[in-house]
Parts: structure tokens; sequence; C-alpha cells
């Protein structure tokens, strides 16, 4: 990661309730619902969310889709979430669209004959990240600050967690040494929670799941004190009433927690025109399966783009000094060119992108997920059901490994 070798690293996560995460989750539904219907649509779609209000505004361009559908999907969407609250509910929110056609100009410098030589749907950088800290290939800090949240979520849908809200964020702090974590220090959990629960039953409740997230080795030397819950006390009123939501506001959740880099570009409510997702997605892909192969325990790769060109401007790789092979870095890079063909149309066939696959990735990270088969089941403009088995997670595949180890000799 650096010149460091002994230092304590924080990642935080924040749970489907988060006013910024029902945002995501309303903007991919919005994708999900338009590749449904074409698998070349255009989406830029944002969402607003504050107190009993939904605004959707942005660009698009594919089936013509009623105002009213994708009210009632916007209101699916809060009631999976679990909001049905005076400030927030499924069943009363006002909720605004403003989605409109997609610019020619923005068109015009994608689209292309020849699939092959489709445009970038914009400048930028993105970058990809793993490291041999967990099974996933991910950082440890991030990846238990979302284990914690989601099984929260899981059990308080499920009906075993009673009291506790949508809201909530996680925390995790790790000792490392020798650049490796070796255990938890602090965690920090804040969730809203019904007004019949005090602090000492919130606590109460939410204390396993730390146990059940964090592996026993990294919580011997916790100190008690320093696990922080709800530590401004009180948490009633939380989601979109208590703060404003938007779509694309937690980049860092949603990938390393801090760790590796990040481009800048938000993903939630893009379709995989946009660079900005897609290639951030190609880049984790390359990055996981070369830690996968052996030929690093840390990569960062980057990939640039020139709005409407398929061709990167540059690939990037850094393995911070924990390669096992004989080439270098650049060498590394140009052998990843080589094998990976980073031109969008190419990212998008390899990936499986041009499906209805973005409302699961909307909350507990985008990254360090299990590719699987899902069957959904979409109502098309017409009027008649359309289900689909799609892929999610495709980019979390380690299926370049072989391929890897027989351009490098491995």
């Amino acid at each position: 990661m650096s010149n460091l070798k002994n230092f304590l690293f924080t990642s935080e996560s924040v749970s489907e309730g988060h006013p910024d995460k029902v945002s995501d989750r309303i903007s991919d539904m919005v994708v999900d619902t338009y590749l449904s219907g074409d698998p070349y649509s255009r989406v830029a779609c944002e969402t607003l969310t504050t107190t009993n209000k939904v605004v959707l505004a942005g660009e698009i361009r594919g089936p013509k889709i009623e105002k009213e559908e994708l009210i009632t999907k916007v209101r699916a969407c809060i009631k999976d979430i679990g909001y049905d609250q005076e400030g927030f509910s499924w069943k009363t929110a006002n909720v605004e669209t403003y989605l409109h056609e997609q610019s020619k100009d923005i068109a015009m410098g994608v689209d292309s004959k020849d699939n092959k030589d489709e445009g970038a749907g914009d400048q930028g950088i993105m970058f990809g990240y793993a490291c041999n800290e967990t099974d996933e290939l991910m950082p440890a800090p991030i990846h238990y600050s979302h284990k914690i949240l989601r099984l929260m979520a899981d059990d308080r849908k499920s009906g075993n967690l009673k009291g506790i809200e949508p809201d909530s964020k996680s925390q995790v702090t790790m000792l490392y040494e020798n650049e490796k974590p070796i255990k938890v220090t602090s965690v920090v959990i804040s969730t809203q929670h019904s007004k019949y629960l005090d602090q000492e039953k919130v606590r109460a409740s939410i204390m396993p799941y730390i146990k059940k997230s964090i592996p026993e080795k990294f919580l011997t030397d916790l100190d008690q004190n320093e696990i922080y819950i709800n530590p401004t006390g009180q948490f009633i009123i939380g989601g979109p009433d208590g703060d404003t939501g938007l779509t694309g506001r937690k980049i860092i959740v949603d990938t390393y927690g801090g760790k590796g880099a990040h481009g800048g570009g938000a993903f939630s409510g893009k379709d995989p025109s946009k660079v900005d997702r897609s290639a951030a997605y190609a880049t984790r892909h390359i990055a996981k399966n070369l830690v996968a192969a052996g030929v690093a325990d840390e990569c960062l790769v980057q990939v640039s783009y020139a709005i409407g060109v398929a061709k990167p401007m540059g690939i990037f790789v850094n393995t911070f000094g924990t390669s096992k092979i004989s080439m270098n870095d650049s060498e590394l890079a140009k052998t990843v060119e080589e094998i990976f063909d980073m031109r969008p149309y190419f990212i998008e066939k390899r990936l499986k992108l041009r499906n209805p696959i973005y409302t699961e990735t909307a909350a507990y990270g985008h990254m360090g997920r299990k590719s699987k088969f899902v069957t959904k089941t979409f109502n098309s403009p017409s009027g008649e059901t359309k289900t689909i088995e799609v892929e999610l997670f495709t980019w979390e595949k380690l299926d370049m490994i072989d391929k890897i180890k027989s351009k490098l000799k491995l």
C-alpha cells in the first residue's frame, strides 16, 4: 500500500437504508428497468431523497416507460429496504421524475456502426484493486464493515432483529504489522432504532454481529471500551427524513474503503457505456485475477479513456513491491493489455454488462461480492411479463487465472 509497515487503517460501510444508498438503489433500479427492455439502452439517472420525497432526474434513451411504472418501482424499492415511517414511507412519499432524452452530442461519440468501436461514454480514470487480506481478495477493514451491516439487514428483514430500523453505519479500524492486518482496535456502529429501545438494549442487540462478522483471531485483544454503539445517543430519526440522500456519494464505500485508489466517478445510475462503471469493474476483474494467479499479493490497475474513443489512453499496474514474477510493473501492464481487451464493447461482452444486474450492487459494496445466477421478472412496456436469468457480479469471477499463468509462464 505504501512505505509504511506498521499502521492503523480504517474503513466504513453504510447500510441499504442510508439515504445515499436509498438513492443509489433507486437509480440502479432505473438502469435495470431500461436494460430489461432494451440491453442497449442509455441511462444516466440521479436520485434525490429527502423527507417523504424522491426526485429522479437524468438522461435516458431506450424503450418508452411510463412515469407511473417508474413511480411504482420506486415505491417497491423503498418498501424492500424497509421504510414505512412518518418521515419517509413507501406508501406516502411524493415521487417526481424528470428523466429526458440523452444528448445527441454524447450519443454521437459513443455509438458506432461497428460495436467493436463503441466509444467510451466519457473521459476519465478508473481503478481496480485486490489484495490477499481476505478470501474475497478485498481489504479486511471494508470487508468486515460491510459484513456487519449485511448480517444486521438480513436479520432485520427476517424479523430476527427487532426494533432496529434501516439506516445504519459501521466502521472498523485494524492494526497492520508488516503490512498485514493482525487485529481490530476499534469498531463503531451507529444504527437507527425504534423509540421503544433504549441504548442498553440497542447495544445488546448489535454486539453479536461483531463476532458473527469478524474472525475471532482479530478480536482477541479488542478493548470493549473501543466498541462504540450509537456513540451520540439515540438515533430515532434517520434515513432520508434525517439527511438528504443523493446518488453517487458513497464511492469509497462502494469500492475498497480507501485502500488502493478511486478515479472519482460514481457507479450507480449509469448504464455500462459509462466507463466510470464498466471499466472500474473490469480493472477489479484484472487485479483480482492477477492476485489469485499468484502474480502479486497486492495489485492496483488503472485505465483511462477519452470520450468517444474506444482505445484506452493508457493502462497502469502497481504491485507495491509484492510482485512474485521477474518482469517489472511496466512490463506487466503491457502484458495485461495483451490479455484483456479494454475497449468498452469488449468489457461489456466479457463481463455480460448489458443485462439488468445492477440493483444488487447498490449496497454493501460493488466489489468483493459473489458471482451468481439469479432469475428476475420485469413487466415490459407492452404489459407482458418478462423473465430473465442473469449473472451478478461477473467481475468477481476468477476465470482468467489459467490465461494469466500461461501468458506469464507461471
